[in-house]
């Protein structure tokens, strides 16, 4: 029930003075907020807490994407940086968690209200007096001057929120600049596989003609033919499958770079050194650094620690406020009489009985310390979870890379014997067939084997939570040994339906 304690103003100054109180406290409720001369629009200034747009991979500010061109990784990674509409909705809800710390700042001030009326008054018939106009104003003024750490809770609350959400945003940054990666990657595999079907289609093709051509002067069998016809038919639904599936590599490059899905454009060779073990650390090192790099734990952090204010910000909610009040009133009406008036005291409110409200508030921030509490539990397994299947997979795929290689020699020189047996009438067409089949599978190894390393290293990366422009930069000594770049696609924009021959 609140209480309040008034102590009359002299007659001769009612009014003149609460309006001067009112007039001192606006005058000083602005000129204590840094900076609400320099940036009106921004009193507390709250924008220089939210962390910077989103920037390319080397810092520098975004740019406007220029005339079509082949796209290396490096301008891959910065358009999607740049572009992609996960990177600004990060940043607007950084920009928003910071809006609500100006929210809780603003409960230190006071409030100023104007209050203006007008009514039409209709007396007492018996009196016989006609109805008139009656207007009234009142300006008030409300200082909130203790509330045991309320406002302090919930400012706190706010402010690890807003750190959430900063942690959040380099958080989506790093998924963005992988699956960025991931992209450019895919299609450079995919039109390797491409390649790789091509050849095996041209390759079926030859036997299907050596088929047919043995079978016409006798010394082929129609088994032998149809064969290697089903198997040219293989190799051409392998080949069409590779296609359509280089078109959706695009269309999700397009879409991680912030491009309508039709609008990809041809990519530049892939300039990366060969595969090595320098990666190669101790797990458990790993998964240590990457819990205090991972932006989203700390996120977590921040918000169980904003939920830790919650609670104290419930508990403040049951207990007194101590508020400096002040009111200047004005009455009027149009019988000629006019009424002033003004008061300053201060004002107690104590709680008595909110129908167990408050206990619920605190039992309810409670549980929802406990939730994020767990969640930071969860968050802390995921990360070391992450790190060691990213490491792993990254130590199978650089020794993958090597067997691949070999695998597909060994194919190739398979092919090429059981070609020339064929073609000299001791081998069969089954042993050519199996050969060439072998020799596919073994290109499309290779390729996923590359894939799998490559993309690999920024999975590791960002599974520690440092994925950044550094991992684009080639060692000076890997830049002189590239290997040989992956099949692309030519230099001319794709058409909505159809690869490019």
């Amino acid at each position: 029930m609140p209480y309040t304690s008034r102590r009359a103003l002299p007659a001769h100054c009612p009014l003149k003075l609460t309006l001067a109180v009112i007039g001192a406290f606006a005058a000083l409720s602005i000129a204590a907020v840094p900076g609400a001369r320099a940036n009106g629009f921004d009193p507390f200034p709250v924008a220089a807490l939210t962390p910077p747009p989103a920037a390319a991979s080397n810092g520098l500010p975004c740019q406007e994407p220029t005339a079509e061109h082949a796209l290396s990784l490096v301008n891959v990674v910065d358009e999607a940086l740049c572009h992609n509409p996960q990177t600004r909705e990060a940043w607007a809800n950084a920009r928003w968690r910071a809006a609500q710390v100006g929210v809780a700042q603003a409960a230190w001030l006071p409030t100023l209200a104007a209050t203006l009326s007008t009514s039409r008054i209709r007396p007492d018939t018996s009196l016989a007096r006609e109805d008139y106009n009656q207007q009234k104003s009142a300006l008030t003024l409300s200082w909130l001057l203790w509330d045991f750490g309320g406002r302090s809770a919930t400012l706190e609350s706010a402010r690890q929120l807003l750190a959430a959400a900063s942690e959040t945003q380099s958080s989506t940054l790093q998924s963005v600049f992988l699956a960025a990666v991931q992209a450019f990657y895919q299609v450079h595999a995919n039109t390797a596989a491409l390649a790789a079907t091509r050849e095996s289609e041209r390759a079926a093709g030859e036997s299907l003609r050596a088929a047919e051509a043995r079978y016409r002067v006798g010394t082929g069998t129609p088994a032998d033919r149809l064969q290697a016809q089903t198997a040219y038919s293989q190799a051409t639904l392998a080949r069409i499958s590779a296609e359509g599936s280089l078109q959706t590599a695009y269309g999700t490059l397009a879409n991680v770079i912030g491009r309508d899905a039709q609008r990809a454009a041809p990519l530049a060779p892939v300039l990366d050194p060969a595969p090595d073990a320098r990666f190669e650390r101790d797990v458990g090192a790993l998964i240590d650094e990457a819990r205090r790099q991972r932006p989203d734990l700390r996120a977590s952090e921040a918000q169980l620690a904003s939920a830790e204010a919650d609670i104290a910000a419930a508990r403040a909610a049951g207990l007194p406020t101590l508020s400096l009040v002040a009111a200047a009133n004005n009455t009027d009406s149009s019988l000629g009489s006019t009424t002033r008036d003004g008061s300053l005291g201060v004002r107690v409110d104590i709680p008595v009985f909110s129908g167990f409200a408050t206990h619920y508030r605190v039992r309810s921030a409670e549980e929802q310390r406990a939730i994020k509490a767990a969640q930071l539990e969860k968050t802390r397994l995921q990360v070391s979870l992450d790190v060691w299947n990213a490491y792993q997979n990254l130590v199978t795929a650089t020794q993958s890379v090597k067997s691949a290689a070999d695998l597909l020699a060994s194919a190739e020189q398979s092919a090429r014997v059981a070609r020339g047996r064929y073609e000299a009438g001791v081998g069969t067409l089954i042993e050519l067939l199996n050969a060439q089949s072998a020799l596919a599978s073994a290109r499309l190894q290779d390729v996923q084997a590359k894939f799998a390393w490559r993309t690999g290293r920024a999975t590791l990366a960002q599974a520690i939570g440092v994925l950044d422009g550094s991992l684009l930069q080639l060692p000076p000594a890997a830049a002189g040994n590239l290997p040989a770049a992956e099949p692309i696609l030519p230099a001319t924009p794709l058409t909505d339906t159809k690869v490019s021959p």
